[in-house]
């Protein structure tokens, strides 16, 4: 057990976590030549394709020090802010972590956020400096920089250059030295600790685990604590670049479980594994329920696969527990489930893996964010989209949630990031200099004005260098008004959204005009009206595709003309009626990107 180290990798986005991950295999040969590629462990073809880490990779590797083998349990983490949940469970699986710090950048938003989560759990922290061999390197400024954040010596900090290989065996033999081995009793009852699991269509459900006390062995009889189901393990093991079985497991030893479960529910991150005959007595202290922030519908396009995106939602649910769903109907869309995710990005994520990995076809209604409505009766509801919002005479009031935003960018952008947060309805609360030139700014912003495209906005406006982090802090009154979209007269409900009674009338100007862009001509005229309540606040009118029944007649009384004219006019009036619009699914799409 001393010569175990469990350790994960921590940073912003884009610092060079997963180069320096392949640096890391590369050096203790748990990679063949053949097997080498850039970004190894991300895995997955979305991964790749946005050069994002999207899932937290475990893997094992062997390193010889003065005659000893030790062995180290990896864990690579995202850097995105809607990821972080995957963050927190590996931070809770390790004994260390390697704070990544890009030299040409220095230390930006999520950094910090990711410290503070690692300090939480008396993670020791080694600080490496990467990205030294580039031209634009500031490599004493941001060396003060870590200094004044977690307070290290200037000496403790370890340049590296995940690129070129650089500084990387510094980073191997420290980790011995500064990071204890784990603690435990491997003869006391065995707690293992569930931080990820896997659906495999053959074996069932796989479960990784990193256990804490104890020792466990293939075939003996276990139970899951939370839902007290007991399993055979019909294997278990150590997780390499594949997973590679193992007779016997024990303390601060991180592997995989496979007993033959093929229910989704039965499998839950941050549970506790216990053998039947000799159980622990308390579960392990997990992870906090997620908080989902931002909320949407998914709905499949044919109403016939509602019990297929049932499926693969859970079995996506499985690998992502930052994913929360419910069932839900709607009147334009059928059947299907309202999902709660931890932000716009992570949305994204989810509706390309139910494509691509589960073949569903869905439509994604306009996101939305959790309000608190107060009725004239003193009941509480918590509203998570337009449709669930009582009469407007039953209002007593709304509140909505708040959130505190760090925003870390250079001097020079101070001025358009403070109108965007002002624009957002924002209140600035304190801004602090980091250094001459990078600037953290304070803001307490309405979440759901940020929920759309606040992110891309400040990426733009900083020319890429912002960046945010963000937490609720708290809920305030609002007036919120209820926009609806209507067709023909007919309200659309999947293009309803609550929004601030300041920017309904703009809003809801814009979106007719976007609408009228992408819904096709039909037969017949089409009103696309923005209303709140039954005031309509914009109009606009798709044109209908009319064929010339004048062609017919050349020379004669305009009467003649008139007389076929006003023939077509009722036909289309008559079509009106009974005709029905389709919307298509790029029209709910391009709600979400209206600017």
């Amino acid at each position: 057990m001393k010569n175990i180290r469990n350790f994960c990798i921590i940073a912003h986005i884009d610092h060079g976590k997963s180069t320096l991950a392949d640096r890391l295999l590369q050096l203790t040969d748990t990679l063949s030549e053949r097997q080498t590629q850039a970004q190894v462990l991300d895995s997955m073809d979305l991964e790749r394709e946005r050069g994002i880490t999207i899932k937290s990779h475990a893997i094992q590797m062997k390193y010889k020090h003065e005659g000893e083998e030790y062995i180290y349990n990896l864990i690579d983490t995202p850097g995105h802010v809607d990821f972080s949940y995957e963050v927190s469970r590996s931070i809770a699986a390790c004994e260390g972590a390697l704070l990544v710090v890009d030299a040409t950048q220095g230390i930006q938003a999520q950094t910090i956020s990711n410290l503070y989560l690692a300090l939480d759990h008396d993670l020791e922290i080694i600080a490496v400096l990467n990205k030294i061999d580039m031209d634009n390197a500031m490599i004493e400024d941001v060396k003060d920089q870590i200094v004044d954040l977690i307070g290290l010596k200037r000496e403790d900090i370890i340049e590296a250059s995940a690129k070129t290989g650089y500084g990387v065996d510094t980073i191997l033999e420290t980790i011995i030295h500064k990071i204890p081995p784990p603690k435990g009793d491997p003869n006391a009852p065995l707690e293992a600790l569930i931080f990820d699991s896997v659906f495999n269509t053959y074996r069932g459900i796989i479960a990784f685990f990193r256990i804490l006390n104890g020792t466990i062995r293939t075939g003996d009889h276990v139970k899951f604590f939370a839902t007290q189901h007991e399993y055979h393990a019909d294997e278990i093991g150590i997780l390499c670049l594949d997973r590679q079985p193992s007779k016997v497991l024990s303390v601060g030893d991180v592997g995989y479980i496979i007993s033959g479960i093929k229910a989704m529910k039965e499998v839950k991150v941050g549970d506790t594994i216990t053998h039947v005959n000799n159980p622990c007595l308390t579960a392990i202290d997990g992870f906090t329920n997620v908080k989902p922030m931002v909320f949407a519908g998914i709905y499949p396009t044919d109403a016939d696969d509602y019990e297929e995106l049932r499926n693969s939602i859970e079995k996506l649910q499985l690998n992502d527990s930052a994913l929360s769903f419910e069932p839900e109907s709607s009147a334009a869309l059928g059947f299907g489930f309202r999902c709660g995710f931890l932000g716009l990005l992570h949305m994204e994520i989810v509706q390309e893996r139910l494509d691509r990995e589960f073949d569903m076809d869905v439509i994604t209604t306009v996101p939305n964010v959790m309000y608190k409505v107060y009725t004239t009766k003193g009941d509480k509801l918590e509203v998570h989209n337009p449709s669930g919002l009582p009469e407007p005479t039953l209002i007593d009031y709304i509140e909505e949630p708040y959130i505190t935003a760090n925003i870390i960018s250079k001097v020079e952008y101070v001025g358009s990031i403070m109108k965007l947060c002002i624009d957002k309805r924002g209140t600035m609360i304190n801004q602090t200099y980091l250094t001459t030139d990078r600037i953290e700014l304070t803001f307490e912003l309405p979440l759901g004005e940020i929920v759309f495209d606040f992110y891309d906005k400040l990426k733009s406006i900083s020319r890429g260098y912002a960046s945010f982090d963000y937490h609720v802090s708290s809920f305030k009154d609002a007036t919120l008004v209820k926009l609806d979209i209507l067709l023909n007269g007919e309200s659309v409900d999947a293009l309803s959204t609550l929004i601030h009674r300041d920017n309904s009338y703009n809003f809801g100007r814009r979106m007719c005009e976007k609408l009228k862009e992408l819904i096709p001509r039909q037969q017949f005229d089409i009103a696309i009206q923005a209303a709140i309540g039954a005031k309509i606040i914009a109009r606009e009118t798709i044109k209908a595709v009319r064929k010339d029944v004048t062609a017919k007649c050349y020379g004669g009384d305009i009467s003649r003309k008139r007389k076929l004219l006003e023939k077509q006019k009722k036909g289309k009036k008559r079509m009106r009626q009974i005709g029905n619009v389709e919307v298509p699914q790029s029209a709910f799409l391009a709600v979400l990107k209206l600017d």
